[in-house]
C-alpha cells in the first residue's frame, strides 16, 4: 500500500495548502503571503527583517532623507493661524509679543519701565517672569494696518519662510531642521533683549527665515554647491539687514542669523562617525545654554539684581 503523499501548508495559514517556499528561510508560504524578491518569493518576515539590515539614506549632516517640507508646511500653517487669532483678538499681541519690560497702569496703557514703580502700576515682559515671548514673539506679525508693512509682514515672511524651507528641510531633515528655526527664533528674541530697548514689542518670523538663510549658506559651502546663486542672495539678505534698521527689528534679524548660522555649521561639520548625532545635540545644548544665560543675565540688569 501506496503512502499517502504530504500535504505542505502555509506556516502563517496552516489551513492553506501550497507548494512554495521563501527563498531566504525555506518555510512553505500560500499566495497571500508572498513577497516578490530579486529570485522567487519570500515571506512577509524575511521581507521586514531584510529591510532592517538596508542601511537608510541620510541627509549630509545625517538626518533623514525627506522630499516633502512637511516642517515647513506646520510652521507657515501655524504663523498664518497665529495671524487670524491675532486678528479677531488684537490683545494677543500685547501678551505674547517679544517684550523685555514695561510697566502697564490703571488705564491699560504701557509706560517706561522702572525697578520701583507706582501702586496700581504693574510690569510685564520677560523681567515679569514672561520667558514665553522669546519664542511666542517669532510666531506674531504686525496687523494689516499697523506699521511700515502691515499685512506685507508677514506676506513676505511665509513666502521666504516656504523658498527657504523647500531648500534647507531636505538638506537637513525634519529634526534638525526644526532644532535650528526655533534656535534661531530664540536667538533672534535674545538679541532684541540685549539690543534694542527695553520697551520695544518684536513680532515675526524673521529671525528664523534669517536663521534658515544663514543655514543655507553654510549647507551650500559644506556640500561644493556653486556659491554664484548663494553668494547673490546673502548679498541681498545682508542688505536688507541693513535696511530693516530703519525699518524693523533688526536685532532678531541679526541674532536670528548668528544663530542659525553657528547651528548649521554645528551639523555640517561635526565628525561622520557614530558620535556625530551626540555632537550636533550637544552643540544646540551648548548654544540653548548661552542663550538663557545670556538672557537671564539681562533681565538681572533691568531688575537690578531681583528676583524675577
Amino acid at each position: 500500500m501506496e503512502p499517502e503523499p504530504v500535504v505542505t501548508t502555509c506556516y502563517r495559514h496552516p489551513a492553506v495548502e501550497c507548494h512554495v517556499r521563501c527563498t531566504r528561510c525555506e518555510r512553505y508560504i500560500c499566495p497571500d503571503c508572498m513577497r516578490a524578491a530579486s529570485v522567487g518569493h519570500q515571506c512577509p518576515g524575511c521581507v521586514k527583517e531584510g529591510a532592517r539590515s538596508v542601511r537608510r539614506a541620510r541627509t549630509v549632516v545625517g538626518g533623514r532623507v525627506t522630499t516633502t517640507p512637511v516642517v515647513t508646511y506646520a510652521l507657515i500653517a501655524l504663523n498664518v493661524l497665529a495671524y487670524v487669532a491675532e486678528v479677531v483678538r488684537p490683545e494677543i499681541v500685547d501678551r505674547f509679543s517679544m517684550v523685555a519690560a514695561r510697566l502697564i497702569g490703571p488705564d491699560g496703557g504701557h509706560y517706561v519701565y522702572q525697578e520701583t514703580y507706582p501702586q496700581g502700576f504693574n510690569a510685564e515682559g520677560v523681567v515679569a517672569g514672561e520667558w514665553e515671548r522669546l519664542l511666542t514673539g517669532g510666531f506674531l506679525h504686525l496687523q494689516p494696518t499697523e506699521g511700515t508693512f502691515g499685512l506685507l509682514h508677514i506676506v513676505m515672511n511665509m513666502a521666504a519662510l516656504w523658498q527657504l524651507g523647500r531648500v534647507v528641510e531636505p538638506m537637513l531633515g525634519r529634526v534638525r531642521y526644526l532644532v535650528l528655526y526655533l534656535l534661531a527664533v530664540l536667538g533672534g528674541s535674545v538679541c532684541v533683549l540685549l539690543l534694542a530697548g527695553p520697551g520695544q514689542a518684536s513680532v515675526g518670523a524673521s529671525g528664523g527665515v534669517f536663521g534658515l538663510g544663514a543655514a543655507y549658506y553654510v549647507l551650500a559651502r559644506r556640500v561644493g554647491a556653486d556659491l554664484g546663486p548663494v553668494n547673490r542672495f546673502m548679498a541681498c539678505l545682508l542688505l536688507w539687514l541693513l535696511i530693516s534698521a530703519g525699518l524693523t527689528s533688526w536685532q532678531g534679524h541679526l541674532g536670528g542669523l548668528v544663530t542659525g548660522g553657528l547651528v548649521a555649521a554645528a551639523f555640517a561639520w561635526a565628525p561622520r562617525d557614530g558620535r556625530r548625532a551626540l555632537v550636533q545635540a550637544g552643540a544646540c545644548a551648548a548654544l540653548l545654554v548661552v542663550l538663557a544665560v545670556t538672557a537671564l543675565t539681562r533681565v538681572a540688569a533691568l531688575t537690578g539684581g531681583g528676583a524675577v
